[in-house]
């Protein structure tokens, strides 16, 4: 051998040889799936110390398999602002639970507007995991079951034959409404996540609402005008605090069409219109009442406690990965439904008297 050849990876043939045992008694010993003598086994462990071996090659039980041991996570729109948003790093820390007794690896993938799709078409991967199913992942939903490969969908109708994971969104949406009714509001106003691809701010129209292709921000809406029907809402492009700011300023800066309650489709963008009231010299709750949705941790409120509906964010991703995994071992995939729950908080109080 040459000083530039990478040495022979030592194998479990080569072990078993130096232990004087049976190739397969050293392999069950790295295997776990059988009893041996404990004397036995320290002498395999001891060879397999000897000869640098720490186990079978991944890369030879994929190939077996005939699988990458690796599950696509297809987010949309530019991943830096996905993980801005902790309801997703909440999703993604429940998904690596339950892809746990895979130990799968996970690709994130960019569902990027005007592609071709043919990383979705090509990436080799075991499955997928879709998170929203707007006009675009709706797109890439089609090229992925195009594969046959096993897919789940967080929250969005992907027909009825794609297992999906589902939140209560009107419902829990309309729970908040009800509790700011219930406190004296008629004057609100909704600040709504995207309405599609194309991310636009701006107020929502029938004509905006009528080609809307994101499932979540639909429902919510929903939800928010069974208990306020004729409410303005205005959509912003994303779930962040800077985007609740500009919302915000918006709907608060004129004091005679300004409303007594803001409700917020995430608690990012809740956060946002707190800081734009504040920028304009009103008190939370006193002047106006803010509400989100999530029931994240959210720093830079002081003292306050935000009234939100608490989805169980990391509940969600866990069970997206199990239904991975139930695929992936030769079972059908099932739909899973979870609700939210309500929590007031401090940033809501009867409306200020006029």
């Amino acid at each position: 051998m040459t000083s530039h050849e990478t040495p022979r990876r030592a194998t479990i043939a080569d072990v078993a040889r130096q232990a004087g045992v049976a190739t397969s008694t050293a392999s069950v010993v790295f295997s776990g799936k059988a009893k041996v003598a404990e004397a036995t086994r320290e002498r395999v462990l001891a060879a397999a110390s000897d000869l640098g071996y720490t186990g079978p090659d991944p890369r030879a039980a994929s190939l077996r398999r005939g699988r990458s041991g690796i599950v696509a996570v297809v987010l949309e729109g530019h991943l830096r602002a996905a993980f801005l948003d902790p309801v997703t790093t909440a999703m993604m820390d429940g998904l690596t639970d339950g892809l746990a007794e895979l130990s799968a690896g996970i690709l994130l993938m960019r569902d990027e507007p005007g592609e071709d799709g043919s990383a979705l078409a090509s990436a080799p991967v075991d499955a997928f995991v879709l998170i929203g199913c707007s006009g675009r992942t709706r797109a890439s939903l089609e090229i992925v079951r195009g594969r046959g490969l096993p897919v789940v969908v967080i929250e969005g109708d992907a027909g009825g034959d794609i297992p999906r994971i589902t939140l209560d969104n009107a419902a829990a949406s309309a729970a908040v409404a009800q509790h700011v009714k219930d406190l004296g509001h008629t004057d609100v106003a909704f600040v709504t996540l995207s309405l599609d691809a194309d991310r636009t701010r701006g107020p929502i129209t029938e004509e905006r609402l009528a080609t809307a292709t994101t499932d979540v921000t639909i429902d919510r809406l929903e939800g928010l005008r069974r208990v306020f029907p004729a409410a303005p809402a205005i959509s912003a492009s994303g779930s962040l605090i800077d985007e609740g700011i500009i919302v915000g300023r918006a709907l608060l800066a004129d004091p005679d069409s300004r409303p007594t309650a803001v409700i917020a489709q995430s608690d990012l963008l809740a956060v946002g219109v707190i800081r734009a009231a504040e920028e304009l010299g009103l008190r939370v709750p006193e002047d106006v009442s803010v509400a989100g949705f999530d029931g994240i941790e959210v720093d830079g409120l002081g003292g306050l406690l935000l009234t939100t509906s608490v989805q169980p964010a990391v509940d969600k991703g866990r069970a997206a990965g199990e239904q991975v995994a139930r695929m992936l071992n030769g079972l059908p995939g099932e739909t899973q439904h979870f609700t939210c729950r309500f929590r007031a908080g401090t940033t809501t109080a009867p409306p200020p008297a006029r």
